[in-house]
């Protein structure tokens, strides 16, 4: 073979070895978050992708032996031809051959390697992980392609490697695992926080999310002796109005010899006219009350109360007693921090009769 056809050989092969190195780590890069919309929606090159991405054991054979193939046809093809284009100028010079000879061949291979390193190894690796998602659609349908007539060499491949895992106790895996723990979860965002690609209020709230899961419905309750209570059977509506106006809370726990029954809500005793508002409540009906037990994690008391359709649950211990209630908005604070209610802090207006007159007045 000429010196020339080893030139371009060297080339050929560096394309090669780089499209493999791309590949391998196109398929460990990629995120499935991306790639599975793009296949839902029909893409056929993402469908492939998936599949390269469900079958990483297979997918780092075909690279591997590519890559092994690839250098070693550079090291008995072009690192000749370099030498051989080095040797003869160094003769002509009158260099020694003995030292012309071993000048070209280290010229030679640092050349070579230097090449293979450079634009065979890092620079496809570097682009496949900083564009995993790109590099994953257009180099995984040709590597899947390459696997089939591969089959029986990858089968061998594989089965000798995973029989040597075996041994040493560790159970081969076929896919790259897109999960994370709550721990890994928080370490990615601090990291994006800090390197400033999410938002300082985004990432406290990423993280309460995550503890959310740690706060149990007796951490979030309102303790029974905290509680702003009304006793069923002896209240007026007169002394619920006072009673909002002194708390500023919109809702009122309504208790049965101390145990919480239910709550009234401001708009429920408006509607009540000034004849009846001195009188106890007795047949204004109650609002429910959910139930969760004290152990419960908070988003089960969420979805509990969700499918209740209930805003505050009571929370029951372990013999069955009442310990608090848990309000949806405390729920909702662990989360996202606190939030203005609204419905706090209204002011009520004097109540007015049927026929529009403020008690106490009259017309002339």
């Amino acid at each position: 073979m000429s010196d020339f056809m080893g030139l371009v050989w060297l080339v050929v092969l560096l394309l090669a070895n780089a499209f493999f190195v791309g590949g391998e780590f196109a398929v460990m890069s990629a995120r499935r978050s991306q790639i599975e919309p793009l296949a839902d929606d029909g893409h056929k090159r993402a469908k492939v992708a998936l599949w390269a991405m469900e079958h990483v054991s297979v997918m780092l054979a075909v690279c591997q032996l590519g890559i092994t193939v690839c250098s070693l046809l550079i090291l008995n093809i072009s690192e000749p031809a370099i030498h051989h284009l080095l040797v003869v100028p160094l003769q002509a010079m009158g260099v020694p051959v003995a030292v012309a000879d071993t000048s070209a061949f280290l010229i030679a291979l640092v050349a070579v390697t230097f090449l293979h390193v450079t634009f065979g190894e890092m620079v496809p690796k570097n682009i496949s992980v900083s564009v995993a998602d790109k590099a994953v659609l257009l180099l995984a349908p040709p590597l899947v392609w390459l696997s089939k007539p591969l089959h029986p060499v990858i089968s061998l491949l594989n089965g000798s490697a995973n029989l040597v895992l075996k041994m040493f106790g560790v159970e081969p895996q076929n896919e790259v695992s897109s999960a994370y723990t709550a721990a890994e979860v928080r370490s990615i965002i601090q990291s994006s926080s800090e390197e400033g690609t999410l938002e300082n209020e985004d990432a406290l709230r990423l993280s309460k999310a995550l503890e959310f899961t740690s706060v149990t419905a007796s951490q979030c309750m309102v303790p029974l002796e905290d509680l702003f209570t009304l006793e069923w059977g002896q209240t007026t509506a007169r002394e619920f109005e006072s009673k909002v106006a002194k708390t500023g809370f919109s809702r009122m726990m309504i208790t049965r010899e101390g145990i919480p029954v239910g709550y009234w809500h401001v708009k429920d005793v408006m509607l009540i006219d000034d004849e009846h508002s001195t009188q106890p409540l007795l047949n204004l009906p109650l609002h429910p009350l959910g139930q969760v037990a004290h152990t419960d994690e908070i988003e089960v008391a969420l979805e509990a109360m969700r499918q209740q359709g209930n805003h505050l649950s009571t929370v029951i211990d372990a013999d069955g007693k009442v310990t608090g209630v848990v309000f949806l908005e405390d729920i909702i604070e662990v989360l996202v921090g606190e939030i203005s209610d609204t419905t706090r802090k209204r002011h009520v207006p004097p109540r007015a009769p049927r026929n529009g007159h403020a008690p106490g007045t009259a017309t002339t």
